[in-house]
């Protein structure tokens, strides 16, 4: 679990209990280990500790504190086949670091962190661009979203239409769409009323998936989110030395 605020778990007891559901549906024991992306901008070395993780999860937050050490952990990640979950700004940040170690867009970043990046890649919506007050002006609550038939969100859900809370005011630039899916990153869900970008994934990685939304919001104790399920599955999976869950059929 990488993030900022993790020396207090409570941050992020959502996840935490999102990740428990799921554990419990698979009937396995999930070990959390938390990492301190704070810590891996300060000594670089940190970053071999996520070789000790299964999976790893770039939890949501706001703000520039962390964010390069989060963008390290999913280049990491990426580089080495760790199964990978990104959650609101981890899906932003993982545009950001798709952006400039494949697109060789160098300094993409979000505007949230850097208003003067040569590639905003992340930017806020249009209509968060006149709001100046903050909190509950932010894009909230549910929103429905299409699923690209063929994907690994598809193979997830196992429909095309489904419904996920929200909770941000910065999205994937339109702009930048062409160069990035050319590039071999999918956009595999969007928003059903506006071209907006809410999963994102990588083919030919063993699980490497990001949504917008916050899908940890919408997990019970008796009906554990797919997208926790689906992690899970891959962790265990691997760890097994077994081929990747999308060669054969899902534990839903």
């Amino acid at each position: 679990m990488c993030g900022k605020y993790v020396k207090l778990h409570d941050s992020y007891i959502s996840i935490v209990e999102a990740i428990k559901h799921a554990a419990a549906k698979l009937k396995i024991k999930p070990n959390i280990i938390w990492c301190d992306t704070e810590e891996i901008e300060k000594d670089p070395s940190k970053i071999k500790e996520l070789d000790n993780a299964d999976a790893v999860i770039v939890l949501p937050g706001f703000g520039a504190r962390g964010v390069e050490g989060k963008i390290e952990a999913i280049r990491y990640v990426r580089e080495n086949n760790i199964p990978f979950l990104g959650i609101c700004y981890g899906m932003q940040l993982a545009i950001v670091e798709f952006a400039r170690n494949v697109a060789n867009l160098k300094g993409a970043h979000t505007t949230e962190v850097d208003p003067n990046t040569p590639y905003p890649v992340i930017d806020i919506t249009p209509e968060e661009k006149d709001i100046k007050e903050l909190g509950g002006t932010m894009i909230l609550g549910n929103r429905k979203i299409n699923i690209v038939e063929g994907t690994i969100a598809h193979a997830i859900y196992g429909t095309i239409e489904i419904v996920e809370r929200h909770r941000h005011r910065y999205e994937v630039n339109p702009k930048f769409f062409n160069i990035l899916t050319e590039k071999g990153l999918v956009f595999s869900a969007w928003r059903s009323d506006v071209p907006r970008v809410e999963m994102i994934e990588l083919p030919s990685h063993y699980f490497f998936v990001a949504t917008q939304f916050h899908p940890e919001f919408r997990s019970r104790p008796l009906h554990p989110h797919p997208l926790f399920v689906a992690l899970l599955n891959a962790a265990y999976s691997k760890k097994q030395g077994l081929p990747s869950p999308w060669s054969r059929v899902l534990v839903r």
